[in-house]
């Protein structure tokens, strides 16, 4: 095995560990960090990602969005709070007016990729 796909696999296994905590801890999101899991293991070994696309937890939280880009809009919700109250600490503890502009630059941008970008679909 080459480096490179054990450094892959390596990263898609930690990725996919985030993910798993995720789904139990709601402050980190599951769904971006078994994406990220996927296209590690796709870079690192094709039995890991089709190991890891079998698995209930990647059909539950990220199959959908790779497959045509969509979300429900509870998940859309949760997502975006969960976000929100991740800016707001830093928007609160830090002083600086360009720090705090650049996150809700952030922000705002997170909304019009949420809104305009995912698609809705029905639970």
């Amino acid at each position: 095995m080459k480096l490179y796909n054990l450094i892959f696999i390596t990263l898609g296994i930690i990725s996919m560990v985030i993910g798993m905590i995720g789904v139990i801890i709601p402050v980190l999101p599951t769904t971006p960090f078994l994406i990220l899991a996927s296209m590690f293991f796709v870079k690192g070994s094709e039995k890991f990602d089709l190991w890891l696309k079998s698995t209930k937890l990647y059909k539950d939280y990220a199959e959908d969005f790779i497959r045509d880009r969509s979300m429900t809009l509870k998940r859309k919700i949760t997502i975006m709070l969960i976000s929100d109250l991740m800016l707001l600490f830093p928007l609160i503890i830090i002083g600086k007016l360009f720090i705090k502009l650049f996150i809700i630059l952030i922000a705002i941008f997170k909304y019009y990729y949420f809104i305009f970008e995912i698609k809705t679909k029905k639970e």
